[in-house]
């Protein structure tokens, strides 16, 4: 086997490992986006996710633990599971937190990092005492070795990983800044897509973005700036993609996820799809790119920023005058990122189908061996 068949073949184990810590999920994410779409206070339906003290139901208090705990940790368990079962994702949901903890941004490239490292870990220390311990001690010694491996991983992750993604979180930011200030701002794209991926996009869009639209919108009227993260059409460009050529569950939930992220305004839906191919951080960066080129050479901008980001809340913020260049930069940069991740996902299909009918082929065998 040659040296780039070999490395093909990897990088194929490598996304099929992602995607199956990130697509047994897929319906926690549609329930938080749903939900965040809702009851949020630019929402749907903001007065039901008010506290009860204001005339609400307090929804909106799901919102936040949701995405900092919920959907992390169950890409950790998941991904603890792919390693050594349900004894590593206990792990890698103990190691996890760690991370979680340790920074405010959520920590979802951290779970698919501690998760499954906790699953390797604990198999090496299991391997360690293998056929050594007395009858009557097994759960005794699982127990207390699973404890103390999660316990000191939830430790490091804590000292270790938590440190650097929040690093990384505020060079993006400075990057961005430093595009912003020198006027290349299509190449801001080259950073901010890949940050919303890794879940940075408020982090980004809050604390660099909107404070500098803000001050340029007070003196012309409108921003680009607003529309450099809000685009939705960079991530519907990318679920478009699965829905006409995935299969299976990616297939399946693209149509949901569709009217989450385009209509909801939660683009928070279609970061799993990118994270399952990595390869498709270059649809949404090239998607990106031409929204933001089309808005510069057509004037589009928002008079103040789109929250949450959907078509609804971008067109509301549009000024008469700017119409043609934001609905352009949507349409343009929605078709630029299908036709790139049409051809990933359309190139990796077979590998996906012949997944999905291995997994058929153990349920199947399964089945038949629990009818015996």
């Amino acid at each position: 086997m040659t040296t780039s068949s070999s490395l093909r073949v990897g990088v194929q184990k490598f996304g099929s490992f992602l995607s199956g810590m990130v697509m047994p999920n897929i319906a926690a994410f549609i329930a938080w986006g749903l939900i965040t779409a809702f009851f949020i206070p630019t929402g749907w339906v903001p007065s039901l996710g008010a506290p009860v003290e204001e005339g609400g139901l307090n929804f909106l208090a799901m919102v936040g633990p949701m995405i900092v705990y919920m959907l992390p940790l169950l890409i950790a368990n998941t991904g603890g599971r792919l390693v050594y079962g349900a004894r590593g994702g206990v792990v890698g949901v103990i190691g996890t937190m760690g991370v979680i903890v340790g920074t405010s941004i959520p920590m979802f490239m951290g779970a698919m990092i501690v998760g499954p490292l906790g699953g390797w870990l604990i198999k090496k220390v299991d391997a360690i005492w293998a056929g050594k311990i007395r009858a009557g001690f097994e759960m005794l010694v699982d127990n207390f070795s699973a404890g103390i491996v999660g316990g000191l991983l939830a430790i490091g992750a804590f000292l270790g990983i938590s440190p650097v993604v929040t690093t990384v979180s505020d060079a993006l930011g400075a990057g961005v800044q430093a595009l912003i200030d020198t006027g290349l701002i299509p190449l801001a794209s080259l950073l901010i897509e890949p940050a919303k991926i890794l879940f940075l996009n408020n982090a980004i869009n809050h604390g660099v973005l909107t404070p500098l639209g803000t001050i340029a919108a007070k003196e012309d009227g409108q921003s680009i700036l607003f529309l450099l993260e809000a685009n939705p059409g960079p991530g519907l460009g990318i679920l478009l993609a699965f829905a006409v050529f995935g299969v299976g569950i990616s297939k399946a939930s693209a149509p949901g996820a569709i009217i989450i992220h385009f209509l909801g305004g939660i683009h928070e839906v279609y970061f799993p799809y990118v994270l399952m191919k990595p390869a498709l951080i270059v649809a949404v960066i090239a998607g990106g790119a031409t929204g933001v080129a089309t808005n510069l050479v057509l004037g589009g901008g928002l008079r103040a920023p789109a929250s949450p980001g959907s078509i609804f809340a971008v067109l509301i913020q549009t000024p008469t005058t700017a119409y043609v260049g934001v609905i352009l930069s949507v349409i343009l940069s929605a078709t630029v990122s299908f036709l790139i991740a049409g051809i990933v996902v359309r190139a990796t299909r077979k590998g996906d189908i012949e997944a999905e009918g291995g997994e058929l082929a153990s349920a199947q065998a399964k089945s038949k061996a629990n009818k015996g």
